[in-house]
């Protein structure tokens, strides 16, 4: 399933993320997944919420570079090899995996893809 995801580039600094995550939660905005990653000077913050448009709006309200970017959502069995299962079609279809992220929630693994080419991961995980 095709989704938005937010992402927040951030001075690396402590309670940069504290903030950002402040800021949503006074609003009502929930984060159901996120990563965060850094370099030397700057980090990026990268987000799946509730409400994208309320979110991009009040972060742009308080100043942060924000930009959307379409990643694919997958949900699997959370059981060995599953992952593997899905890579390999992955790979088959010559789709380049940029970045990801995965959490399980009992049963199911929740895992946002960012791939080269958005429409054709959906199609091939579909």
């Amino acid at each position: 399933m095709l989704i938005k995801q937010i992402s927040v580039f951030l001075e690396n600094k402590c309670g940069r993320f504290a903030e950002i995550a402040r800021i949503l939660g006074e609003n009502n905005i929930n984060m159901t997944a996120f990563t965060v990653s850094e370099n030397e000077d700057f980090g990026i913050a990268r987000f799946i919420v509730n409400n994208t448009e309320k979110a991009l709006a009040i972060l742009k309200e308080h100043s942060y570079g924000v930009s959307t970017t379409e990643v694919v959502y997958l949900k699997c069995d959370n059981v060995p090899g599953a992952m593997a299962k899905a890579m390999a079609k992955l790979s088959k279809a010559g789709v380049f995996v940029e970045y990801m992220y995965a959490f399980a929630d009992k049963d199911s693994a929740h895992v946002i893809i960012r791939p080269d080419n958005v429409q054709l991961c959906d199609s091939v995980l579909n």
